[in-house]
């Protein structure tokens, strides 16, 4: 049993391929009338509701990446430029517009927003999540131990989930969620919960998983997080992939865009922004070797 546990991979050989994917929701939005007998307070409202157009909301461009075993992958980017997205389709959770997604092995998310039962204990609920997760029962009680000692929660364990505070719940979640080894990993704001004391158990756990799982992506608006535990980087914008490369360099151009923008000066960072765009080099996935890095 202990042997088929063990990941099965050769660094260098593609674990994910993202074959030119791309995503478009389609929402509806209510049309501007360009005059003021709109009306206010409820009438208004209603009147604005009743003018609704269909939009197309662009979130993920087409996109191309070929992601090898052994490679962490930090996603980096503004709120709301694709990086959600793009682990979902990843994940399998959602299908692209265009474009296929291509996996060695199931990939698995690591969150802290599983499902779990208020009304039921801590320990009763470690049960019914690594369940949830297609562990069994022999697999659990292995665990059991570990995930109580993640959690922080040897004292409450057994109280119902309802009784604990969102810390304490967040905390849960995550140490059940960390109980697995898979061979594909995204994690997506994982590190950021909890106190002090629980960042560092949980920042010990991921290094573990890191070390076990064939590849790793993972979303973080940590820079540091994403230079310390990653060995590539991604920066998303706008639903557009700008750079693709090291993550020192990759980290270096998106804080010099963000401290651009902070600044006001959106000129210099919209220059910056087409720069990263015209030195990225494009993935073919139907040549491997041709891929790799932008030239950030």
């Amino acid at each position: 049993m202990a042997e088929s546990s063990e990941l099965n991979f050769i660094p260098g050989t593609p674990s994910v391929v993202i074959d030119k994917v791309s995503m478009t929701y389609r929402t509806t939005s209510r049309t501007r009338s360009g005059t003021s007998d709109q009306g206010r307070g409820w009438a208004g409202i209603r009147k604005a509701a009743s003018r609704t157009k269909a939009v197309k909301v662009e979130a993920l461009k087409e996109l191309s990446l070929v992601v090898e075993h052994g490679e962490s992958v930090g996603i980096i980017g503004r709120n709301g430029s694709g990086k959600s997205t793009l682990l979902k389709l990843v994940g399998g959770q959602i299908p692209p517009t265009s474009g296929a997604v291509y996996a060695t092995s199931t990939p698995v998310m690591l969150g802290v927003n599983a499902a779990l039962l208020p009304g039921l204990s801590g320990d009763q609920n470690i049960v019914l999540g690594c369940l949830a997760m297609g562990m069994t029962h022999q697999q659990i009680d292995a665990k059991y131990d570990a995930i109580v000692e993640l959690s922080g929660l040897e004292d409450a364990i057994r109280m119902p989930m309802k009784s604990y505070s969102a810390g304490m719940s967040s905390r849960l979640r995550f140490a059940i969620a960390a109980s697995i080894d898979p061979e594909i990993l995204i994690i997506d704001e994982a590190l950021n919960t909890g106190d002090a004391q629980f960042k560092d158990r949980t920042r010990k756990r991921m290094i573990e998983l890191l070390d076990q799982a064939g590849t790793v992506f993972l979303v973080s608006h940590s820079m540091d997080t994403v230079t310390d535990l990653c060995n590539r980087a991604i920066w998303i914008d706008q639903g557009e992939l700008i750079a693709d490369g090291e993550p020192a360099d990759v980290v270096k151009w998106y804080r010099m865009f963000t401290q651009k923008l902070a600044a006001g000066d959106r000129v210099g960072a919209l220059k910056l922004r087409r720069r990263m765009l015209h030195d990225l080099e494009v993935a073919d996935v139907s040549d491997r070797n041709s891929l790799r890095r932008s030239r950030a």
